[in-house]
């Protein structure tokens, strides 16, 4: 029996982000042979006629873009919440990747946050939020990793590292200097652990040192500067009502206004061993 396939899922609400999103999963599932699976959610009271009319468009996106992006794709309709539903999805059918759209912060989500990392943070898997279609529908070249001193920056390695083998992409790791001794060994630490595993993978890899100052907006400037293809991050752990109020470093790195795509991984409870980061994408 023909094993079946990882899938890469695009939240679709039928605009033009999820459309660009889309054109981003389908340059990573070509590369690394996943399906890709459409997802709409709509709200528990929709009656059938609706979700009916729903599925004749989706069917039609969904042969149109297979013949376009020459590769497997399907849709599923979900009942519930988008802050909920779509990690429920993810999290039961063995996605290995969700690529999302995003219109940015604008309006009200300057003050109650960026909707997107809501979403995010209840997955188990990684997300790549993107604002623009890719350039192309060739590798990412250049990926930017900012190494600060938290512990959880250690669980972006699998991501990197499957990047830099399926993409030949290069890690630019970015530090920020700091006066404080703690701070400085606890990144030191990060910084070691990264550049061991990117070497014992082959992965091709630059240390560059950025000015102080706030972590999100200089990656931000690094990775425009750079003409980055995508940022990768690790989202805050145990993330609180006060930080989408206030804004997570993470929140103003998604929604960056050079329309960078970012990858962003959740902490686990605990962290991974070390060998798992020896291996590819997903086991």
């Amino acid at each position: 029996m023909e094993e079946k396939k990882k899938l890469i899922v695009v939240p679709w609400d039928f605009t033009n982000v999820a459309d660009n999103a889309l054109a981003h999963a389908a340059k990573i599932g070509l590369m690394v042979n996943n399906d890709i699976c459409l997802l709409h959610i709509v709200s528990s009271g929709t009656d059938a006629k609706m979700i009916a009319e729903k599925k004749a468009r989706l069917q039609h996106i969904v042969d149109e873009n297979s013949k376009k992006y020459n590769i497997p794709i399907s849709y599923y309709i979900s009942k519930g919440s988008i802050f909920s539903s779509i990690a429920e999805f993810v999290n039961e059918n063995d996605a290995n990747l969700v690529v999302m759209g995003t219109h940015g912060m604008k309006g009200m989500q300057k003050l109650t946050g960026s909707w997107a990392l809501k979403v995010i943070v209840k997955s188990k898997i990684p997300f790549i939020v993107v604002q623009d279609p890719p350039p192309d529908q060739e590798r990412y070249h250049n990926i930017v990793f900012p190494v600060d001193f938290r512990g959880e920056n250690k669980e972006k390695m699998k991501m990197a590292i499957f990047m830099g083998k399926y993409f030949d992409s290069k890690i630019h790791i970015i530090v920020s200097p700091s006066t404080d001794k703690w701070i400085l060994k606890k990144t030191n630490t990060n910084l070691n652990f990264a550049i061991k595993y990117l070497i014992q993978n082959n992965i091709e890899y630059e240390i560059h040192n950025i000015p102080k100052g706030k972590l999100a907006e200089q990656t931000i400037d690094f990775a425009q500067k750079i003409n980055a293809d995508l940022i990768l991050i690790v989202t805050t752990k145990n993330i609180t009502f006060a930080d989408y109020i206030v804004g997570a470093s993470e929140q103003q790195i998604i929604a960056n206004s050079s329309k960078i795509p970012v990858c962003c991984v959740n902490p686990k409870s605990s962290f991974a061993s070390a060998s798992q980061f020896m291996g590819g994408w997903s086991e």
